[in-house]
């Protein structure tokens, strides 16, 4: 074979990548990291009873898969748009805690958080100059109680962490009479400065908690209930998973409904209503009920008192938290289920599938048809509420 000649020699001067506008560009981070909405995307899911739902699966928590770094193309170009349409003050109350932390770093990444405000009775400054080193758009800032109205003011959404956690042989209902002071105060802080904004109830017990939110609301005259959700999405999230690993399914294509409340044997999972259509055996449901129900219990046991469900339940506070935002945005077809002010049983407050929008909740879905194994749940899980809802509605009164 002929001999080769070497290539010649040349030298290459790397261009960087093309940059939209300066806005775009202080409000990125490295290609290679992820944002907070980076890992899922929409897809069509069911509820009410086998009828599909076009994008019920919340807002695709991590649905882009494009750095945040865009070029000069069509997709970039749509993307700007919105990024650059989309920009609102959130806080996190409780964020120097163990989900507190973990919850303010993901909303810090989150490219439509342009102010990020963490507050906490100590520490909030050394995690704002912590997470004010990172490189994305979000302005942050650490509180003390002092400082509640700066905090507060001007928000769209506070999402409420605070409170102790769960220890091993601890049910969420013991933590009732050290949250329900915590949120009543916070609750009470969102009435005076922020009384617009959207909140996402996650202190424990949510099934008490957010009725003892919305009497403080009352009592101030800015309730309005389109804008006041319990955070049971970490019950969705495990539902999802769990069902995935056990079928062999991409976690991204599962969804299962769980109703009910936040709490025992007040979780209800559908899975007679799972995305994709899946069949389980009588002893495939049963298992997967019990350990959707205590998954929170599964994680106390093996942190073995070091602490609860922080990691997991900061991810699905996040990704609630964007839906929210999305829904905000006006951005179509945003669904989570959520605990809130229902007329969908007797009860007052109940979880199913919401749709987001502008005002908050835009729409309270029906449970839709169930089996006979999940409508004998569903008595017991009316049974517990019941006493839960009215144990925090009389805290409330009375305090």
């Amino acid at each position: 074979k002929p001999k080769q000649s070497p290539p010649p020699t040349t030298t290459t001067t790397l261009t960087p990548p093309i940059i939209l506008n300066q806005k775009m560009a202080a409000s990125t981070m490295n290609a290679c990291i992820p944002t907070v909405a980076t890992m899922r995307a929409p897809k069509t899911a069911r509820m009410n009873g086998f009828k599909p739902v076009k994008a019920a699966r919340s807002s695709g928590f991590a649905g882009r898969t494009q750095p945040l770094v865009a070029r000069a193309t069509p997709k970039a170009a749509g993307r700007k748009m919105v990024v650059d349409t989309m920009a609102y003050k959130v806080a996190v109350l409780g964020a120097a805690g163990g989900i507190g932390q973990p919850l303010s770093l993901l909303m810090k990444m989150n490219p439509m958080v342009t102010e990020l405000a963490l507050y906490d009775i100590a520490n909030t400054p050394g995690v704002a100059a912590d997470l004010s080193h990172l490189n994305t758009a979000a302005q942050v800032k650490g509180y003390l109680p002092d400082d509640m109205e700066a905090c507060l003011t001007g928000c769209d959404l506070v999402i409420i962490p605070a409170g102790v956690p769960r220890k091993p042989g601890m049910t969420r209902d013991d933590l009732f009479s050290i949250n329900a002071g915590i949120v009543y105060d916070l609750v009470d802080g969102c009435a005076k400065y922020c009384p617009k904004a959207v909140l996402n109830i996650i202190s424990n017990p949510v099934n008490s908690t957010v009725p003892i939110a919305a009497e403080v609301l009352k009592k101030a005259g800015v309730y309005d209930k389109k804008k006041l959700l319990g955070v049971s999405c970490l019950d969705i999230v495990r539902a999802d998973t769990f069902v995935a690993e056990l079928k062999g399914l991409d976690t991204k294509d599962v969804d299962v409904p769980v109703i009910g409340g936040h709490a025992g044997v007040t979780i209800l999972p559908l899975l007679s209503q799972t995305t994709p259509a899946t069949t389980f055996t009588e002893e495939e449901i049963e298992k997967l009920t019990d350990r959707i129900q205590n998954g929170g219990t599964e994680v106390v046991e093996a942190k073995a008192g070091a602490g609860s469900a922080t990691l997991s339940m900061a991810y699905a506070a996040a990704r609630f938290g964007e839906s929210c935002l999305r829904g905000l945005a006006g951005e179509a077809d945003i669904y989570e289920c959520a605990y809130v002010d229902s007329d969908v049983t007797e009860l007052a407050y109940f979880a199913t599938k919401c749709k987001l929008g502008k005002e908050g909740i835009e729409e309270v879905l029906p449970t839709g048809d169930i089996t006979p194994y999940e409508a004998g749940i569903l008595e017991k899980c009316k049974a517990e509420l019941t006493g839960s809802i009215a144990k925090g509605i009389k805290f409330a009164q009375e305090k």
